[in-house]
């Protein structure tokens, strides 16, 4: 098998620091940067629905990448993702409305709220696990999506809350092009933070946790502590990213946060590859263009067939079946995700011409 850990000839590494750095080499770093540079440029040349589509990627991301710690790095399970994710969006509402606390402010403070109710809920996770504790998460969305509508005070019922956009030294962030230097300031430092959190002690922790709960628990690791720790972290990221998303459609229901949601953060990390920052990205940018790509292919058909009524009547089904064959089939054929795909390309143009 190609190794996906090639490093150039002349990377060498003495220290143990070294040997954690964020980037394995320079080239990495470089390329890095030069992609947050072509992202903070792209509102230049792109028109506003494909800034759209990149302000989705972005909010879904962050919260995709605390799912991804909590079931890829620490092998927990959780099937109530799109409700922390719907707390957040109210909690910042809720924050600024009630409270005038500016939204610059009140989103990161609707994460820290959303983690507070992380760590409730993953009191069981430090008991349970498998099957049992997918049941508990199970519970949890539903147990959130009763309190959305029945909290008047604090979600507006039935009737939703308005979220008042970003304003930043008295000037309103509006529009997509505003909106989305908003979200890439946060998916970059999330994902750094992130990242960061991984090279700890916690994060290599979490992993051991994943690994072998007995051996870890052996060496030392409080597992109660880490599973804990863990649903609070990924309910954090899930409120940071659930508070960007209510901003920026500037009304938040509690119609949005369904189980299904959920699922499509877990689609999320599996054809991005479970326990990877990067293929967090990766599977986020998929799960968002997928539908569009369906879409832009029914569209073909009918360019050479003909309006069909009952393909168009069908395409929200189309969509969503089609986002459900991906899981599968990446689950059959790639279950290490795009990331794995993407490091066994670049060790084949490492070692081109010899094949191994």
């Amino acid at each position: 098998m190609i190794s996906s850990s090639l490093i150039p000839c002349g990377q060498f590494k003495t220290t143990y620091a070294a040997d954690t750095t964020m980037f394995l080499t320079p080239a990495s770093r470089n390329w890095c940067i030069a992609g947050i540079l072509l992202a903070a440029a792209s509102p230049l040349v792109l028109s506003n629905y494909l800034l759209a589509l990149l302000i989705q990627i972005g909010f879904y991301g962050i919260a995709a990448l605390g799912l991804n710690i909590l079931v890829g790095c620490t092998g927990q399970i959780s099937l109530g993702h799109a409700a922390f994710f719907g707390f957040g969006a109210f909690a910042s509402a809720w924050l600024n409305n009630t409270f005038g606390v500016p939204v610059l402010l009140a989103i990161p403070l609707a994460g820290v709220m959303t983690t507070l109710l992380g760590l409730l809920f993953g009191i069981p996770a430090g008991r349970l696990k498998g099957l049992y504790l997918a049941i508990a998460t199970f519970a949890s969305q539903f147990i959130l999506e009763d309190f959305f509508a029945r909290a008047n005070w604090f979600t507006g019922g039935s009737s939703g809350a308005m979220a008042n956009p970003i304003s930043l030294f008295g000037y309103e962030v509006g529009g997509d092009k505003g909106f989305f230097y908003v979200v890439l300031v946060f998916v970059v430092v999330m994902y750094v933070l992130g990242t960061n959190l991984l090279r700890t002690r916690d994060g290599r922790a979490f992993v051991a946790v994943r690994d072998h709960y007995l051996s870890a628990e052996v060496m030392g690791i409080n597992l109660t502590k880490y599973r804990i720790l863990s649903f609070g972290i990924s309910s954090f990221y899930a409120g940071v990213g659930g508070a960007l998303y209510g901003h920026y459609l500037g009304y938040v229901s509690a119609e949005g946060f369904t189980i299904l949601l959920s699922i499509q953060f877990l689609g999320m990390i599996i054809i991005g590859g479970m326990g990877s920052v990067m293929g967090t990205l990766m599977g986020t940018a998929f799960m968002v263009l997928l539908p569009e790509a369906t879409e832009a292919a029914v569209s073909t058909v009918k360019h050479f067939t003909g309006d069909i009524p009952a393909l168009t009547s069908a395409l929200a089904y189309i969509k969503e079946a089609t986002i459900g064959l991906a899981i599968v089939l990446f689950l059959i054929f790639e279950p290490d995700g795009l990331v794995h795909r993407w490091r066994l390309i670049k060790s084949y143009w490492k070692l081109y011409p010899f094949s191994y």
